[in-house]
């Protein structure tokens, strides 16, 4: 058994959903956007309104100057952020924010590691813990390297959450499975976000694989852009995520912000319809 699930004393949000979900016969949606974008004042209200539409989790981007593993949608979504002068610390109080309406739903960040640094992991794993953030997916953290900074982030009730992607060897695949706690993100395409093509029957093959080495839930990401794909993969996932799609209603509506809730909930409304079409009453 994966040491990650035997070992934990108490279970996280996330956790808690997860098993939620999967007595329910349900598949987790899990949206993502950039925080401070287009502007911060806008973030927590898209937060609520994914909830509202149906989202499982939340993934909330820390922004970046060098987003490496994302495509143009994100990194543009990067740069609107950082005009802003947004930074880890004003992303850390707009989880504080979400938690005074929404004490249940998991929040994970997603970015990389120079933010933290700057930070200091000390004060970061205090801080996340206090504002409210169930897990920290660092893109440039793999878990061969994540050492004393994942334990100090268990330490604070931070779970580490690690990707996995076509070409992961199969060897390195287990070693994954046996340090990643929460969920798994599974990259269904070779390249970087926003790419378009996506097998749904080679995505589900490799996650029978997976699933022959870790208990923990598989999400996979890159390629969900409507319910049709949302569809598809819920079908073999525990959990859809979708970013760019989202990212990208936002930047269309950049001048009018006060019109992108409604726009993501629309897209994720479909999704979340599509995943619960086959789900039993």
């Amino acid at each position: 058994m994966n040491r990650t699930v035997s070992n934990r004393i108490e279970q996280n949000r996330i956790d808690q959903r997860f098993a939620a979900l999967k007595a329910q016969g349900r598949t987790a949606l899990i949206p993502y956007i950039t925080a401070g974008d287009p502007a911060p004042a806008h973030t927590v209200d898209f937060m609520h309104a994914c909830v509202e539409a149906g989202a499982d989790v939340l993934e909330l981007g820390v922004p970046f100057s060098d987003p490496m593993a994302d495509g143009p949608v994100i990194q543009k979504a990067c740069e609107r952020a950082l005009v802003h002068g947004t930074r880890l610390q004003h992303v850390l109080e707009m989880v504080a924010e979400f938690r005074q309406r929404d004490s249940e739903t998991p929040v994970v960040l997603m970015g990389y590691l120079n933010p933290i640094e700057r930070m200091g992991y000390d004060i970061f794993t205090r801080q996340a813990q206090v504002s409210g953030v169930d897990g920290v997916l660092v893109v440039d953290m793999p878990p061969e390297e994540a050492g004393d900074n994942a334990a100090l982030f268990a330490e604070h009730g931070l779970q580490s959450i690690f990707l996995l992607a076509p070409t992961t060897s199969e060897a390195r695949a287990k070693a994954i499975c046996e340090h990643g706690e929460g969920y798994l993100y599974y990259v269904s395409l070779k390249g970087v976000t926003g790419a378009a093509t996506l097998d749904a029957d080679a995505v589900g093959a490799q996650l029978s694989k997976l699933r022959r080495v870790t208990e923990l839930p598989l999400c996979v990401g890159f390629g969900i852009r409507d319910g049709a794909t949302a569809a598809a993969i819920g079908r073999v996932a525990d959990g859809v995520i979708v970013g760019s799609a989202l990212v990208g209603r936002i930047a269309e509506r950049a001048d009018d912000p006060a019109s992108i809730p409604a726009a993501l909930k629309s897209i994720l409304g479909e999704m979340r319809e599509a995943l619960d079409h086959d789900v039993p009453s």
